[in-house]
C-alpha cells in the first residue's frame, strides 16, 4: 500500500492503519487472532495489537478468548451514510416499484475499486445463494452493475482497469481476459445496458443501466437480479428494460434534488 503520509503532512496514518484493522474482518474471517489480523490488514503485529486495544476501547471491537471481531457499535458507520444521504427517500422508493413491477430483486451499487460496492438494495422472498445488502461487495467484472458503470467511463479509466485487475473466475462464464472484457464494455456502451447470466453464481441472472450525473459520467448502475428458473437474458432484456430505464431516470432526477448524495457518489473510492 502506497505510504502517502510521506506525501501529505494531513494525511493520519494511525487512522489509516485502525480503518485497515476493521476492514480486515469479513464474512470468511468474522473472528481472528493477533496474527491472523496482522497478516490480513498487512500490519506488523505491534501495530495491529495497538490499533485493536484502542477499537476495544472505543466498542468498535470485541474480544472472546484470544480472538477478536467487530462489535455492533461498527454499524454506526454506515447507518450515518444511509441517515445522512437519504438512500431510503431518494434512491428506495424507485427500486421497490421496479422490484414490484418484475419480481425480481433490485439494487443499486457504486464502484470500489475493483469491486462494485452496494448502497442499496430491494429483495424479493425467493431465496438464492448469494445474498445482497447495503455495503456488499462483489467483483466489478463479473456483475452486471460494475460492467454498466465501467464502460461509460473515459476509455484511461477502462484500460487502466484493464491492465491491473485481477478478473478471477466463477463460473465457466466469468470473463477472465481483459481482450474479451474490452469487448464487453464496448458492447455494453453501444446498447447502454449489460446482461449478465451466471457469471457470478450459477443460477443468477441480471440486467443493469447505468446511473449519469448532469454531466453524463456514469456514477451507479440499477440492476434487476433473478433466477434463470424465471427467465433468460433476451426474455429478461425484453420485458425488464424499459421499467429499469424509467427507474434509472426516476433516481437521477432524484439526485439533483439531493447533491449531498450525488457529490458522496461522485468522489466514491
Amino acid at each position: 500500500m502506497t505510504n502517502k503520509a510521506d506525501k501529505d503532512p494531513e494525511y493520519l496514518s494511525t487512522l489509516e492503519r485502525g480503518l485497515r484493522v476493521l476492514r480486515a474482518f469479513d464474512e470468511q474471517n468474522p473472528e481472528m487472532r493477533l496474527s491472523e489480523v496482522a497478516a490480513k490488514a498487512d500490519l506488523s503485529p505491534a501495530v495491529a495489537r495497538r490499533c485493536l486495544n484502542t477499537l476495544v476501547s472505543l466498542g468498535y471491537v470485541g474480544q472472546h478468548g484470544r480472538n477478536f471481531l467487530l462489535k455492533p457499535e461498527v454499524l454506526a458507520f454506515g447507518s450515518a451514510f444511509m441517515s445522512s444521504m437519504n438512500i431510503e427517500q431518494v434512491v428506495a422508493p424507485s427500486l421497490q416499484r421496479l422490484r414490484d413491477e418484475t419480481g425480481d430483486s433490485a439494487s443499486m451499487a457504486v464502484l470500489a475499486g475493483e469491486d462494485i460496492l452496494y448502497l442499496a438494495h430491494v429483495s424479493t422472498r425467493r431465496q438464492i445463494r448469494l445474498g445482497a445488502a447495503a455495503g456488499t461487495r462483489f467483483p466489478l467484472h463479473a456483475t452486471s452493475m460494475g460492467k454498466a458503470i465501467l464502460a461509460f467511463r473515459p476509455d484511461a479509466e477502462i484500460e487502466a482497469f484493464l491492465a491491473s485487475a485481477d478478473l478471477r473466475s466463477f463460473t465457466p462464464n466469468t470473463i477472465t481476459r481483459p481482450d474479451a472484457l474490452r469487448e464487453r464494455l464496448l458492447q455494453t456502451r453501444a446498447q447502454g445496458y449489460d446482461s449478465t447470466c451466471e457469471e457470478l453464481d450459477m443460477g443468477i441472472i441480471s440486467l443493469a443501466v447505468p446511473i449519469f450525473d448532469a454531466r453524463h459520467n456514469s456514477i451507479a448502475a440499477i440492476n434487476c437480479s433473478t433466477t434463470t428458473g424465471r427467465t433468460n437474458p433476451q426474455e429478461m432484456i425484453a420485458t425488464r428494460l424499459d421499467d429499469l430505464r424509467a427507474a434509472a431516470s426516476e433516481i437521477q432526477q432524484a439526485l439533483r434534488r439531493w447533491p449531498a448524495l450525488l457529490h458522496a457518489m461522485e468522489t466514491s473510492p
